[in-house]
């Protein structure tokens, strides 16, 4: 049933299989859009650690209530697949993830022609990849980023040309830094940003104090300083890792609940897109020029 957010009615179509293979595990999308509307911009959305497309509500409805179509994959991590870190598949989940993202983008039109012929209202060039998290790390890759190996060498590039606009919620620092048991389990936990050229908003919480590095929230801030401009950084003053409860309302990983803080991260990534396709600026324009009034959030760009 279509569902009214913002003053804006919006529906979602789910399960909608997506073409792959070698995965074991079907790979399936949501796709939530306005109810009307033509020319509509696209954002593929990767979830952090063990979610799935039924999450990120209280992002995905804020997007779809502001013009966008939004395709969710639920990756293999996700709890419902029962794939932990003893699992031997679990070291190559990475790059299923960034596989999972280019089967969706190279699968795009037909994806949204079963999400009830959605193929029609979506506008030319205008699509963005965003991320949470460890999907965070997942977007970068289509933005640009790389995996540093064992040896430290950047690996192959996984940009995808489709993608010329992204936005990365708490995304991964470099690896220099990570704990034994990150440096043990998450050892692709290591990016070079050196080589993201797609344009890009880096939202980061400045009370996100990850268990995975030694060093503080500023880790949360390497995709923003390693990387080449244009870029953009939202920082959320009392923001932790969930930026307010990004992945829903009252989840467990949610430490820092508050709804207004999820809207701000999502009205920003909305704002922010919507300038990079050069649909309206006007949005961007008030969000970057109003951050010197309140210090709960500040904008800095290059």
């Amino acid at each position: 049933m279509p569902t009214t957010r913002l003053g804006r009615q919006i529906t979602a179509v789910k399960p909608v299989t997506v073409p792959t293979s070698g995965r074991g595990t079907e790979l399936q999308v949501k796709v939530t859009a306005p109810v009307s509307g033509e020319d509509l911009p696209v954002i593929v959305f990767s979830h952090g650690n063990g979610w799935s497309l039924d999450g990120y509500e209280p992002l995905v409805d804020r997007w779809a209530a502001a013009g966008f179509a939004v395709v969710q994959p639920t990756h293999l991590d996700s709890r419902r697949n029962g794939i932990g870190f003893d699992d031997p598949r679990f070291g190559t989940i990475w790059r299923v993830r960034i596989t999972d993202l280019h089967a969706v983008l190279d699968n795009l039109d037909g994806i949204l022609a079963r999400a009830g012929g959605l193929d029609a209202r979506i506008g030319p060039g205008r699509i963005a990849a965003v991320g949470h998290s460890w999907g965070a790390q997942s977007v970068g890759a289509l933005l640009g980023a790389r995996v540093v190996d064992a040896d430290g060498v950047p690996g192959e590039d996984f940009s995808h040309p489709a993608v010329t606009a992204g936005a990365l919620i708490a995304a991964t620092g470099t690896g220099e830094t990570l704990t034994p048991f990150a440096a043990a389990h998450l050892p692709f936990m290591k990016p070079d940003y050196s080589t993201m050229t797609t344009p890009a908003l880096v939202v980061a919480g400045g009370k996100d104090q990850s268990a995975l590095s030694t060093r503080g929230p500023d880790w949360f801030t390497d995709a923003y300083r390693l990387s080449p401009a244009p870029k953009s950084l939202l920082t959320v003053t009392e923001g932790e890792h969930t930026l307010g409860g990004v992945a829903g309302e009252k989840v467990a990983e949610t430490t820092d609940e508050d709804p207004a803080r999820v809207a701000l991260v999502a009205d920003a990534i909305s704002a922010y897109l919507l300038d990079a396709f050069g649909l309206d600026g006007a949005a961007w324009a008030a969000l970057r020029g109003a951050t010197a009034e309140d210090s709960a959030w500040s904008i800095r760009g290059k």
